[in-house]
């Protein structure tokens, strides 16, 4: 099968499009032909090493990964794809399933098949899903649903997302607007319109204003874009929380994904309050050229990967 391999640590050059041996089913596991993946934030994180090993979080990172190259050259975290082989022992999918999910730091879904626990981060892909959406609404659906949890949303009627126009962040403003929350976004002039189509009653934007309207408060204010980025706004954002309010980033800690989520962001497709954001579709043997349009930085929604039939 061709997968695409990280053969070191660096620019997006080190990804190199190789033919490797098909994985096969342990007994628990399914085998999914992909159709479609995606570059997330945390696959360029991990290529660029770009938490470097003197930081706790990225020597933490390291010892898990690899030190000198990632243990799993094959990247990618999300997928969309058909079930093509199961083992013995499973009970929740059949040969023919259409499906999608998670590895999460196991990675491997930069492939044309992988395997997967069928009590993983895994669910059966509704109809009105195409492989691209389904790809594209995983990652930033999944993170979004964890911290929107954690902040305790269903409590919250205002809510600010920093960075509203990423993956998380159109993740984060759907949910929140689903939740029944009056949700302010904040992102930058050329996805103002974007952020307004999601459901933002109001929108800020960062390149234009420094500071929050005198006496504004949310009830939770969520950093979809993570600490590392800091600006006047963001400081003002984080201070402006009603009593009682929280404020969460990104990377405060590891994400749980749970297929839970799947099923929920499935349900919000299927009643048409959910839609997934693609900002560019490359395919397999154009994951150099992906790989540096993310890292260029404010991309719209996701970048998704498509595998030939």
């Amino acid at each position: 099968m061709k997968a695409a391999l990280c053969t070191g640590y660096g620019a997006p050059e080190v990804l190199e499009v190789s033919d490797v041996r098909r994985p096969t089913p342990k007994a628990h596991e399914v085998c999914v032909k992909l159709r479609a993946t995606a570059v997330t934030a945390s696959d360029t994180i991990v290529r660029g090493r770009k938490i470097p090993l003197w930081h706790p979080v990225g020597f933490m990172m390291s010892l898990v990964i690899g030190i000198t190259k990632p243990r799993n050259p094959i990247l990618g975290m999300v997928f969309s794809g058909e079930v093509v082989s199961i083992g013995e022992k499973v009970q929740s999918f059949d040969v023919g399933d259409p499906v999608y999910g998670m590895t999460g730091p196991e990675f491997g879904a930069y492939a044309e098949y992988l395997c997967i626990s069928e009590k993983g981060c895994l669910s059966k892909k509704p109809s009105c899903m195409s492989d691209e959406e389904a790809a594209a609404i995983t990652y930033g659906g999944l993170i979004a649903s964890h911290f929107l949890e954690k902040g305790a949303l269903a409590q919250r009627k205002k809510v600010l997302i920093y960075g509203a126009s990423g993956a998380i962040g159109t993740a984060a403003l759907q949910l929140a607007k689903c939740a029944g929350a009056k949700v302010t976004g904040v992102c930058s002039t050329k996805h103002l319109e974007l952020v307004r189509s999601l459901g933002a009653e109001e929108v800020i934007d960062y390149t234009k204003e420094d500071a929050l309207p005198d006496g504004v408060s949310y009830d939770l204010v969520l950093d979809a874009v993570g600490r590392k980025k800091t600006s006047t706004l963001k400081t003002q954002c984080r201070k402006a929380l009603a009593k009682g309010g929280r404020y969460l980033s990104v990377d405060d800690g590891m994400p749980i994904s749970r297929p839970a989520y799947l099923h929920k962001l499935s349900t919000l497709m299927e009643l048409g309050q959910y839609r997934a954001v693609l900002d560019r579709v490359y395919s397999l043997d154009e994951i150099v050229e992906a790989h540096k349009y993310v890292d260029k930085g404010h991309k719209k929604g996701n970048v998704v990967v498509t595998f030939a039939e």
